[in-house]
């Protein structure tokens, strides 16, 4: 039992850190460049809220609630990591992640569901007849969240070292990093089959 626990813990932890799937590692960066570790709290709820949003497409599509077209999601996911850097490229040194709490929840929320949708037919293989569908769901979604916190810290202890000791100023930090994630994003966005 503690066996198969731990093996989809560690298959939600492996799925974010995958090298040659990093669209969930840029989205996080995009995500929490623009915070430093006071923020801490508000980007592990922000990152909360993309792990429940990727879960619950995974339950939808792991009970045959909805079916979608996985070119379109394909697409969708590197959309949702430039509009994110986009915003950051425009807003920083502005502040304005401290504004509109709600906007940004449910923003991230609605991303996460897309994101779970690209793998949720890989998901449903993992699955196959298992009674057990939601507990797997579940120690899955753990996994996500203890990579995705890692990543989280390292992209916050990053950003300190950047500024404190290199002396970015934090408007040049997040423009820098996000920028480098739009140049990442963008041939991915056309690597995606959906221009075909």
């Amino acid at each position: 039992m503690l066996e198969n626990f731990w093996f989809n813990v560690e298959y939600g932890i492996n799925h974010v850190l995958d090298i040659n799937a990093y669209d969930h590692v840029l989205f996080l960066i995009s995500l929490t460049v623009p915070y430093a570790f006071k923020d801490w709290k508000r980007v592990v709820l922000l990152v909360s809220m993309f792990t429940l949003g990727h879960t619950l497409s995974l339950i939808l599509a792991a009970y045959g609630i909805v079916s979608f077209d996985a070119q379109l999601v394909e697409f969708l996911i590197p959309v949702t990591i430039l509009v994110v850097a986009v915003y950051n490229v425009f807003t920083a040194g502005k502040g304005a992640q401290k504004e509109r709490v709600g906007v940004l929840f449910f923003t991230t929320l609605f991303f996460g569901l897309i994101h779970g949708l690209g793998f949720a037919r890989e998901f449903r293989m993992l699955l196959g007849d298992s009674d057990n569908k939601l507990v797997l769901l579940l120690e899955f979604a753990l996994g996500i969240e203890i990579s995705q916190i890692i990543i989280v810290f390292m992209v916050l202890f990053l950003g300190y070292l950047g500024q404190t000791i290199f002396r970015f100023s934090k408007r040049d930090w997040v423009m820098v990093i996000s920028s480098v994630v739009i140049g990442l994003v963008i041939p991915m966005l056309l690597n995606s089959g959906f221009f075909k």
